[in-house]
């Protein structure tokens, strides 16, 4: 029974009717449960792009405000006069960019609280589907009770019509689809991270431009000033830190998922068991109920069902490695980010000195905040670079088109970039 409209309720009570059966299931769910698993992973690319540009607009940001002071320094050291000419184009470059970079970073603000779900079911195998809740707010993922006898069923693979083979595979794609929007939940909650850290490194560049400003020059009318930088940067750091936060509880959990893989049985362990686990060999070797003129069609269908599945394997190995890589850029954002409020403290200490003493304890307090983000950062990227190198798909050669606009596209060349010769 085919139906375009499977949650139409008339439409169930018509087919009990013809078929004379108290209960109906349609074949549908996993399809529905895989869009659905697929919206949600373009929901969560759309995420990482706008914290991406959300990013580059903090960097648009610092260097606006690093034109602004240069200006004001100018303008607070040798006055106007004849210098304004240098100083108003400065202050004036300096306040588009820094507005620009606003503009830029305002969608990825907005979108800073929305919630990313990187939770997963645990797979069994095609024992239990898994079937998504669409009530209120996003759907909910999860799996049903367990078949009876499904378990026996997917142990005796070899002996499975193709029709019980494609509907383990579909069960199978499923799974590892679930797997995949996990992983992509955890990258877009880095991404965020590595936005709030971005925010943290605007923020301290601000407090120590204010902080140096305010011991340099004598108490005046330009205090307030730098007062304003302080506070601004202070509130700046600590919505930072608070992204960070949320980031690295999902890193690591990203990691470890990643790691988990390695040691867990797949479905290929099943499909293709070892040798001593098969119930026969050669002419002793059990095959499926399927007569000999109907091998052509039913195992093009299962073979291109397989095909799917094997593709989609591929595709969860390159998702644990772009997962890897992504730890790896969080922790080197944590590395910036450390590197900078490290720096900033050592740089207050050594022109100010240790003469007040105060003063000295907020720069002790951020070298030691520095330190402790570096060395953090760098067990993120131990074992992500770790598993980069040990996976796929990193080292293979990469052909790219050397345009030439005065030919067709078709005419144009090729350079191919080969790992192993480089």
């Amino acid at each position: 029974m085919i139906t375009c409209r499977p949650d139409d309720p008339r439409v169930a009570e018509d087919i009990r009717k013809t078929l004379s059966v108290d209960e109906i299931d349609f074949r549908t769910p996993l399809a529905r449960v895989r869009t659905l698993l697929a919206y949600r992973r373009s929901t969560y690319a759309h995420y990482r792009t706008l914290y991406a540009k959300g990013r580059t607009g903090l960097a648009f940001i610092r260097t606006g405000v690093s034109f602004i002071v240069i200006a004001l320094l100018f303008l607070r050291v040798l006055g106007a006069g004849w210098y304004a000419a240098l100083e108003a184009p400065l202050l004036a470059a300096g306040l588009i960019m820094a507005v620009d970079g606003i503009r830029w970073y305002r969608p990825a603000r907005a979108i800073a609280g929305k919630p990313v779900d990187a939770a997963r079911t645990e797979p069994t195998w095609g024992t239990c589907v898994l079937d998504a809740d669409l009530g209120d707010g996003p759907p909910r993922f999860n799996r049903t009770e367990e078949v009876p006898g499904s378990a026996e069923l997917r142990s005796g693979w070899e002996n499975l019509s193709p029709v019980m083979r494609r509907r383990f595979l579909a069960s199978d794609r499923t799974d590892m689809a679930e797997d995949r929007t996990s992983l992509a939940g955890h990258r877009t909650k880095l991404a965020r991270a590595r936005t709030g850290l971005a925010f943290t490194r605007t923020g301290i560049a601000f407090a120590g431009l204010g902080i140096g400003l305010l011991r340099q020059f004598p108490a005046g009318a330009w205090t307030l000033l730098d007062v304003a930088l302080i506070i601004i940067g202070a509130l700046m750091s600590a919505e930072g830190f608070f992204w960070y936060l949320g980031g690295r509880r999902s890193g690591m959990e990203g990691l470890r998922s990643v790691m988990e893989v390695i040691d867990k049985m797949s479905i290929w362990d099943l499909v293709f068991p070892l040798r001593h686990n098969r119930t026969g060999t050669g002419k002793e070797r059990p095959g499926p109920p399927v007569n000999g003129d109907q091998l052509p069609g039913i195992w093009a269908t299962t073979g291109l069902a397989l095909e799917r599945t094997v593709l989609a394997d591929r595709r969860g190995v390159m998702a644990r490695v772009r997962t890897a890589m992504a730890v790896a850029r969080t922790g080197m954002a944590f590395v910036r980010t450390g590197m900078s409020i490290a720096s900033v403290g050592a740089g207050l200490l050594v022109y100010f000195g240790t003469a007040s003493a105060g003063w000295s304890a907020v720069n002790a307090v951020m070298i030691l905040t520095g330190l402790a983000l570096i060395a953090d950062g760098y067990r993120w990227i131990v074992p992500a670079e770790r598993i980069r190198k040990e996976y796929p798909y990193c080292y293979g050669a990469m052909e790219l088109t050397v345009p030439d606009y005065g030919k067709p596209n078709r005419a144009w060349g090729t350079v191919l970039f080969d790992h192993e010769d480089a």
